[in-house]
């Protein structure tokens, strides 16, 4: 394995969680009480989890496909 390929799989892990856990936080301002007779019941906390990580995930393959169309410009400028 090639310490670059190695780094870079640490880099894609590490802003995919930072990313799920800055939706979760996110979440936690919305008004859930308007969805869900519980907010604070198991359903409620099970759909946020989710949806945090589904957020999550859109949010960091945009942060990293970003970051790679960035350093291909790079190439570019040289």
């Amino acid at each position: 394995m090639e310490h670059g390929s190695a780094v870079a799989g640490l880099f894609a892990i590490t802003v995919n969680l930072l990313s799920i856990v800055f939706i979760w936080v996110l979440l936690q301002d919305f008004k859930w009480d308007r969805i869900f007779h519980r907010p604070r019941g198991v359903k409620s906390r099970m759909f946020q989890v989710v949806a945090a990580v589904i957020i999550g995930h859109l949010f960091s393959q945009f942060i990293l496909q970003y970051w790679d169309y960035t350093s291909m410009l790079k190439g570019f400028l040289q």
